[in-house]
């Protein structure tokens, strides 16, 4: 997720480097003899892969023709159109089709901006302020112009009536309007980062925006500046998007060969059994399958063996991150270290691998799986100079041990983990009581696993069912309603969940972990460690240098996985796909997604179909 998005939700990244066909001009009247770049596009590290007179994306089908409709399914609900309401479940997709930021990343590359709205950006050496020229045919989608003030009055209010990250990320950051199509924002200090986190800004039209209460759910649609209006819906079922054959960048080169569909219908189902054999039933198109039971049992029947549905496993090389059991250390069962170390061993990951998923997955081992900054042996070089600052505050294990996670035979048979486990238990205080594992005032250990969806439950009680057997009690519980569910975790009521982390060393991690960000949402540990703020702290700041910030991030990694701030579950390096044979693709997929919104609808291909699964 981009940085701005992330933090008006809640962040992603950004960051400089000159494009080659970047100009230099001489700065403006307030920064003389400062100089000062124009490009119209940047990079992380290195240069941008386009030119900046590309036409489109490598992977998409520059040809692919405009028509049809697809269906999705989704399990859950929504309540309300305002994406940024801090209560409340707003519908799938609604923030990526219905608006545009100000400049356009792709799906090849990580951190790097082009132009969109924003048809270049202006900034000093120093990254102390940016200016962003705005394309002058940008257009909501009711046809008015964008401008700058449009951007002003975006940044002003996600600042003052947005989640509360978003403030703290960009206090003492000022922006001004220059000209209809000139803005600038001055930064309270010299930030790389900081200044290219604001390409992407969702710009949203302040002569609809400008009486509402930004922070409440809206009853009725909104207006942005994206590819797509909603045509109909009947709140909580369904929603149609329909394609703006007036959409003002539907040529631009970041946008050619992408949402080729007419509609894009999205209908919502309370049960997961009754979406999947909705699946099959042609109730809807394309369903990317997360559930391994159902990926070998259910994709099998008529349809399937007549080639109506199509079903496929496509490698990819995104970085997985880590989803894990995730432990809120703010929670007095959870505050010693080797509490959290004993339940680890207690997850019967290869067990649990072969009776429900296949043998299918493979355990994560570092939060950032799939990349270049998972730690691994001992650590060496300028990771272990990062580490030796630390070492009278870390577990000695990090200098002395390679970080491994148990391993079983698969057979169920865990004695040998119990034994462990309750080792680490007496060491912290807790001693068994008829069979309870109690604290010194006779307090069993308690904990609750809070959970979204009911296929989590196989998995959680087999680990339930572990932990009771040394004394501990472990409740699950399964919160169903999307909008109880978010609530919870926003306002921190939970003991453990089951979330990912992301996977990429970027400023995302402030949220996720920093203590300034205590009280944020996504800051699911809470770990209020000063050796993690200084890591994280340390990520920011090296964006551009890429040995450090593998030599910071290996080192990050490896104190969460030395502190056992989750229970790491596992990855999968493939997409599981199935859809009904009516679409077509391009023959290469972006390096870090599927690109769902390069596929179009194949006329020729849907003639095949039986006529009631055509359209």
């Amino acid at each position: 997720m981009k940085l701005a998005h992330l933090l008006i939700l809640t962040l992603s990244l950004g960051s400089a480097c000159m494009n080659a066909q970047a100009e230099q001009s001489p700065a403006d009247s307030k920064q003389t003899q400062v100089e000062v770049i124009k490009a119209s596009s940047i990079a992380l590290r290195g240069e941008p892969n386009y030119p900046a007179d590309f036409k489109h994306w490598d992977y998409v089908n520059p040809d692919a023709p405009k028509g049809g409709q697809i269906t999705y399914g989704v399990r859950g609900t929504f309540d309300n159109f305002n994406r940024y309401a801090q209560r409340g479940s707003a519908p799938a997709m609604i923030e990526d089709i219905l608006y545009d930021s100000l400049m356009a990343s792709n799906l090849d590359e990580i951190s790097v901006y082009y132009p969109l709205i924003a048809k270049q950006i202006e900034y000093p050496a120093d990254y102390s302020w940016a200016i962003f020229h705005i394309d002058e045919n940008a257009k909501f989608s009711d046809g008015q112009a964008i401008t700058a003030q449009d951007v002003a009055f975006s940044f002003n209010l996600f600042f003052e009536q947005g989640v509360p990250q978003f403030k703290k990320y960009f206090a003492g950051v000022s922006v001004e309007v220059l000209a209809d199509n000139k803005v600038k924002f001055t930064l309270a200090r010299a930030d790389k980062a900081l200044m290219l986190s604001l390409c992407d800004l969702t710009v949203l039209p302040e002569h609809f925006y400008k009486d509402k209460k930004f922070s409440e759910p809206f009853a009725k649609p909104p207006l942005g500046a994206g590819p797509y209006t909603i045509k109909e819906y009947e709140m909580g079922q369904h929603i149609i998007y329909q394609r703006d054959p007036d959409y003002w960048a539907v040529n631009h080169p970041s946008k050619v060969g992408r949402n080729n569909f007419d509609e894009i219908r999205i209908d919502y189902y309370l049960d997961e059994t009754v979406l999947v054999e909705a699946f099959k039933k042609g109730e809807y198109d394309f369903r990317l399958e997360n559930i391994a039971k159902n990926w070998a049992t259910q994709y099998t029947g008529e349809n399937f063996d007549k080639g109506y549905i199509l079903k496929e496993e496509i490698a990819h090389e995104t970085p997985t991150g880590n989803s894990a059991f995730v432990f809120n250390v703010q929670k007095p069962q959870f505050k010693d270290r080797r509490v959290r170390q004993a339940l680890n061993l207690l997850f019967d990951f290869e067990w649990t691998n072969k009776n429900f998923f296949y043998g299918d997955y493979q355990r994560n081992y570092s939060y950032f799986m799939n990349s270049q900054f998972a730690s691994s042996g001992l650590p060496e070089g300028r990771e272990l100079e990062i580490l030796n600052q630390f070492k009278d505050k870390l577990p000695k294990e990090v200098f002395t041990q390679e970080f491994k996670l148990n391993k079983t035979d698969g057979s169920g048979n865990i004695r040998r983990e119990m034994r462990s486990a309750l080792k680490l238990f007496k060491q912290a205080g807790y001693k068994l009581v008829d069979n309870k594992l109690v604290d010194s005032s006779g307090k069993q250990l308690e904990f609750e696993l809070l959970i979204y969806r009911p296929s989590e439950e196989r998995f959680s009680i087999p680990f339930q069912k572990n932990i009771e057997r040394v004394g501990v009690k472990m409740n699950i519980k399964l919160v169903t309603d999307a909008s109880q569910y978010i609530n919870r975790v926003r306002e921190r009521e939970f003991d453990m969940i089951s979330r990912a982390f992301s996977g990429f060393p970027s400023e995302t991690l402030k949220i996720q972990w920093h203590t300034e960000y205590l009280n944020s949402s996504y800051n699911w540990v809470g770990p209020n460690d000063s050796v993690v703020d200084y890591l994280v702290e340390k990520i920011a700041a090296n964006q551009e240098n890429e040995a450090e910030l593998k030599a910071y991030a290996k080192a990050f990694d490896r104190v969460l996985l030395w502190q056992y701030y989750s229970i790491p579950q596992w990855h999968l390096s493939k997409y599981r796909v199935a859809y009904w044979n009516k679409f077509s693709r391009p023959k290469t997929i972006p390096k870090y997604d599927l690109g769902e919104d390069t596929w179009w609808y194949d006329a020729k291909k849907a003639e095949k179909l039986p006529t009631e699964h055509r359209h």
